[in-house]
């Protein structure tokens, strides 16, 4: 009889235990009361270096025909000796979340990935790494694909019967395949909605669209500022839950749940989100309802993050162009003197 296989724990980019929890480094989870096993990215590309996004999951701009090698890092922070699986597997961007293919289900950029140990055994405390490489194929077509590096271990289920227990923890990948720069990140704030749960908890949701052309893992934080005369009052910030990911094009909302009760208002809030370097800011004039949901209230872009970044091409075009400009003058310059021949 085939006994049924139950995955006892799924965490991304940190370290598994049975019951919810992360940590980022192996030094961290000895630190912690708690333990199991853990996967994590040992370098990012150089030119996403400032982008934490960047150090949490593979994400990078291929052209085909491109292999890439990214070091990866396995750990078991248990008493016990682990045996680890590591192997790629399918994953999609659906109804607003990155979502996880089962066990070892592959699509296309799944099969592109190979690593150079499939099997580890790690002692107590132990680490070991492992190195990911991704070979796109010649003839890949463009757009941006999405799968996950797994690390698994598994319990079998005893001779009398029982349950396969499976734990994994994984490093997602955000890979688009194109030739020349890779797409741009952008989004839009575009409304924000004051509401109240039935047990009276606050909360403020933003509508996102995803106008670039890369997925977008959403976080930050909300403010809330009134004045009454001479009268200034604050609340927050409050951070947004996070878990969100709009695939380009897609529109999503992001939460934000207050701590504590404030008055209804109006309230001067102010949203602001980033995705990786990408950051952007949007406030509107709102009030809490005594019940369910307000009406959805237009937010206005903060300018000034769209005034950086156009002053951010506009510095760099013009350093382009004086670079372009001296190399002329020089080959000018050159050709006007004669030759020691």
């Amino acid at each position: 009889m085939r006994l049924p296989t139950l995955v006892a724990g799924l965490l991304v980019a940190g370290i598994l235990i049975p019951a919810v929890g992360t940590l980022d480094t192996p030094a961290q989870a000895a630190r912690s009361s708690t333990s199991g096993i853990g996967i994590r990215l040992l370098e990012a590309p150089v030119a996403a270096r400032a982008d934490k996004r960047a150090w949490a999951y593979i994400v990078d701009h291929l052209a085909p025909g491109t292999v890439i090698h990214r070091r990866v890092e396995v750990f078991n922070t248990t008493r016990s000796p682990k045996q680890l699986s590591i192997y790629p597997a399918a994953a999609q961007i659906s109804d607003r979340k990155f979502q996880f293919a089962a066990d070892h289900t592959a699509n296309e950029l799944s099969t592109w990935i190979t690593m150079d140990r499939h099997k580890v055994i790690l002692p107590p405390e132990g680490r070991a790494p492992v190195t990911v490489t991704i070979a796109v194929p010649d003839d890949a077509a463009p757009g941006e694909r999405y799968a996950m590096i797994w690390a698994e271990t598994a319990k079998a289920a005893p001779p009398t019967g029982g349950v396969t227990q499976i734990n994994r923890v994984g490093i997602r990948l955000y890979l688009d395949v194109g030739r020349g720069n890779p797409p741009a990140s952008d989004f839009t704030i575009d409304s924000l909605t004051a509401q109240r749960s039935p047990d009276g908890q606050q909360a403020v949701l933003a509508q996102v669209h995803n106008t670039g052309g890369r997925a977008l893992d959403l976080s930050g934080d909300l403010k809330l500022t009134s004045s009454s005369g001479s009268q200034h009052h604050s609340a927050g910030p409050y951070k947004v839950q996070t878990g969100t990911t709009l695939a380009p094009g897609d529109t999503g909302t992001v939460t934000a749940t207050l701590t504590e009760q404030v008055p209804d208002g109006p309230w001067r809030a102010r949203m602001r989100l980033e995705s990786g370097l990408t950051k952007r800011a949007a406030e509107a004039t709102i009030r809490f309802p005594a019940a369910g949901a307000a009406r959805a209230v237009k937010a206005e872009m903060d300018t000034d993050s769209y005034l950086m970044v156009a002053l951010a091409v506009g510095v760099l075009l013009a350093v382009l162009a004086a670079i372009m400009f001296l190399l002329i003058q020089r080959k000018r310059r050159s050709r006007r003197e004669p030759s020691n021949a």
